[in-house]
């Protein structure tokens, strides 16, 4: 499987995917680690993928979502963006009723 085919998968088989540097547990840098507590605080359940531990992926995904940075939020497979916009559909609600959308939940 070609690391394209491997980034689809994970995209097919989580509802919610943060590609990040580091863990939601151990974060290795400071974006990776605000998107994360963005999700956590909308009590979003998540996908966490550390870009670090897979060079692969890591090379491959800026060209695959068409995105320079790290960390890189999915939804449903589509890319929503970096740290400054998940903090900021966090900040209008919109993060917690896409979390909600998603797994049919209230997260409140």
């Amino acid at each position: 499987m070609d690391v394209n085919e491997r980034i689809k998968a994970v995209l097919s088989g989580h509802p919610i995917v943060l590609f990040m540097k580091g863990t939601p547990q151990f974060p290795m840098c400071g974006f990776s680690s605000r998107a994360a507590q963005a999700l956590k605080d909308v009590g979003a359940t998540f996908h966490a993928v550390n870009v670090l531990a897979d060079p692969e992926v890591r090379a491959a995904l800026p060209h695959f979502a068409n995105w320079p940075t790290f960390p890189q939020l999915f939804i449903q497979g589509e890319l929503i963006g970096g740290c400054d916009i998940v903090e900021d559909l966090k900040a209008s609600g919109e993060l917690a009723r896409m979390a909600r959308d998603v797994d049919g939940t209230d997260p409140a």
